[in-house]
C-alpha cells in the first residue's frame, strides 16, 4: 500500500512519460521484492493517493520495497480498490553499516515521531524496551496495533527520504528478553555519566540503547553492562529520549561509516 509521496529525480525518458512539464514522480511502497518487468498490484490507499496526485494510465512513478530494491514503473491500471504498475529496471542498494536501536516504550506520539527519523537515518532494527519506568507512562506505544502504526510511519519516511532499507521491527519486550535477542555487535547505552560517544568510536554493527524519561535505573544499567554494553555520553544538555536516540544513532552511524571506509582503504592498500 502507499505510505508516502516522496519525489525522487528520474531520467528524462521516465519524466517525459508523465504529465507534461512533470520533472518528478510519486514514490510508492511495494510490500514484496521488486522484479524487473513484473506487474505489481498496490492497494486501495495507493489507488486513492494516485487519484489525489491526478495520475493516469501511462504515467511514470517509482516503487521501493524497503529491502534495497527500487524501480521506475508505469501505471497500467487504476481502479477504486487497487492500482497495477508495470516495473522497469530494478536497482539494488547495499545496506548501510548496521545501527540497531533499542528504544524505550514511551509516549505514543513521540515514539511515532522517532520512528520516522529512525527510518530516515537508516536504522537497521527497531526494538522497543519496556523499562521499569516505562510502566508509568500513559498513553504509551505498545502492542501489535501500535507496531503497525510504527511501520506505516517508517514506510512513509522511507519513500519521502528516498531511502532503500526499512528498519526491521521487533515487538516490545522487557530488557532481559531484548538483550537475549540482540545480534552480535558493539553495544552502547546512552548515559550522562558515560565516556563521550565520539571517544568510544564504535565500529559496525552497533547497538544503541536509549532509556526512558527519568533515566535507566541502576539495576538495569548493571544488567546492560553485564551484557557487554558500554556507557556513552552525548554532548550538550540532557536530552529527551527521542532527541537522544536521534543524536546517538547519528553519531554511531558516522563512526560506523568511518570504520567501514577505513577497513576498505586498508584492504585495498594491502
Amino acid at each position: 500500500m502507499v505510505v508516502g509521496d516522496g519525489a525522487p529525480r528520474v531520467s528524462d525518458d521516465a519524466a517525459s512519460a508523465g504529465r507534461a512539464g512533470a520533472h518528478t514522480v510519486a514514490t510508492f511502497f511495494a510490500p514484496d521484492p521488486l522484479v524487473a518487468g513484473a506487474l505489481v498490484t498496490l492497494g486501495e490507499d495507493a489507488a486513492h493517493h494516485m487519484r489525489v496526485r491526478r495520475l493516469d494510465v501511462g504515467d511514470a512513478l517509482a516503487l521501493r520495497d524497503g529491502a534495497g530494491g527500487s524501480a521506475g514503473g508505469r501505471l497500467v491500471r487504476l481502479a477504486k480498490s487497487h492500482a497495477v504498475v508495470e516495473l522497469g529496471e530494478v536497482s539494488h542498494v547495499a545496506p548501510p553499516p548496521a545501527v540497531h536501536l533499542l528504544t524505550p516504550v514511551a509516549d505514543r506520539d513521540r515514539m511515532l515521531w522517532l520512528a520516522e527519523k529512525a527510518a530516515e537515518l537508516g536504522v537497521a532494527s527497531w526494538r522497543p524496551v519496556l523499562w521499569r519506568r516505562s510502566r508509568s507512562v500513559g498513553p504509551r506505544g505498545e502492542g501489535t496495533g501500535f507496531q503497525a502504526k510504527v511501520r506505516a510511519r517508517m514506510i512513509a519516511a522511507l519513500v519521502q527520504s528516498e531511502g532503500a532499507w526499512l528498519p526491521e521491527l521487533y515487538p516490545d519486550a522487557p530488557l532481559d528478553r531484548a538483550i537475549r535477542a540482540l545480534p552480535e555487535a558493539s553495544r552502547l547505552v546512552l548515559d550522562p555519566d558515560g565516556a563521550p560517544l565520539d571517544e568510544i568510536a564504535p565500529g559496525a554493527p552497533v547497538c544503541v540503547a536509549v532509556g526512558p524519561e527519568g533515566g535507566i535505573e541502576p539495576r538495569e544499567l548493571d544488567e546492560l553492562e553485564a551484557a557487554g554494553f558500554h556507557r556513552a555520553r552525548l554532548p550538550g544538555n540532557i536530552l529527551r529520549f527521542e532527541t537522544a536516540a536521534i543524536v546517538g544513532v547519528a553519531l554511531a552511524r558516522a563512526s560506523a561509516d568511518r570504520s567501514v571506509r577505513r577497513a576498505t582503504t586498508e584492504s585495498h592498500s594491502a
